[in-house]
């Protein structure tokens, strides 16, 4: 069945504010706002004042994991020093979730891992509002809201589980098979989204469209114009309307396409919708325009 994505243009805390209103969620509990903090050196990331409105208004806290490769997130002491210098402590309390330790939630009929591991703190909240950056990635193709909950979402461990594309991590987990990466990817996402009975909504931020993530501290300028925003409380769908408007796009597009086709970051979507996380149909609801 056809998703309801909602899109508008208006990049702007009020855009924020009222794309999250259109799609009509109703967070109860403890709410989690995962997004990506950022790298250090790396400016593209969603910038606070832009989430400000939204984050206070869901009285959310801001989670993050810490990464798998040396830089300024690979351990907690650092992180929590690239949080604060990126100003999100300025806007709401932040957790790292693996600081204290690590989980493994089940996959179930997944091909390539048999679980997902995340942070410890990850079953202390009861709803995840999930704000992504869309964007190139140096190895998923793209970023937006499946790699956010999946690599995203992935303690430091797993994180290099998923980049295995395997249970078992490999001496270096960057050399993995590509596609194997990618299903492995999708399928934590589905063990993320199962494990919280989906109290999830996910909106995507495009702007600062460049070819490499935010996780990249020295990413490569956007040569892209800013899109909008889709949001949707379907993971799939939100991410295949973001990837359909790059392709639509007549401004400079041909990067980011270059980028998405040479991993086959497609392919996270399609596995994703095997998985039965969500539907590549959507119905777009075109905000500017009412």
């Amino acid at each position: 069945m056809a998703a309801n994505v909602y899109f508008t243009r208006d990049i702007s805390p009020a855009g924020l504010m009222r794309i999250y209103e259109a799609l009509g969620a109703r967070p109860q509990g403890k709410v989690a706002v995962k997004l990506s903090s950022g790298e250090g050196g790396n400016t593209h990331y969603l910038q606070p004042a832009l989430i400000k409105d939204l984050v206070q208004h869901l009285n959310g806290t801001i989670v993050e994991c810490n990464t798998a490769y040396p830089g300024t997130r690979d351990v907690s002491a650092h992180h929590w020093q690239t949080i604060k210098e990126h100003g999100f402590l300025d806007i709401a309390p932040c957790d790292i979730q693996d600081e204290e330790g690590e989980i493994e939630i089940p996959v179930e009929g997944g091909k390539r891992i048999t679980g997902d591991i995340v942070g410890s703190h990850f079953p202390n909240y009861d709803y995840y509002a999930v704000l992504s950056h869309f964007k190139g990635h140096m190895m998923g193709g793209f970023g937006g809201a499946l790699k956010n909950i999946s690599i995203g979402m992935a303690s430091s461990n797993g994180k290099k589980r998923l980049h295995s594309g395997q249970d078992e991590i490999l001496p270096n987990p960057f050399s993995g098979d590509q596609d194997s990466f990618l299903e492995a990817m999708a399928e934590a996402a589905t063990a993320v989204f199962n494990a919280l009975k989906g109290n999830m909504l996910f909106i995507n931020v495009m702007n600062n469209l460049s070819v490499d993530c935010d996780c990249d501290g020295n990413p490569h300028p956007p040569v892209m114009a800013d899109i909008g925003i889709c949001a949707s409380l379907d993971p799939v769908a939100v991410d295949q309307a973001c990837v359909d408007m790059v392709y639509v796009s007549h401004d400079n597009k041909e990067p980011l396409i270059e980028r998405i086709e040479s991993r086959h970051g497609i392919h996270t979507i399609e596995h994703a919708v095997e998985m039965g996380l969500g539907s590549r149909d959507y119905h777009l609801i075109d905000l500017d325009q009412r």
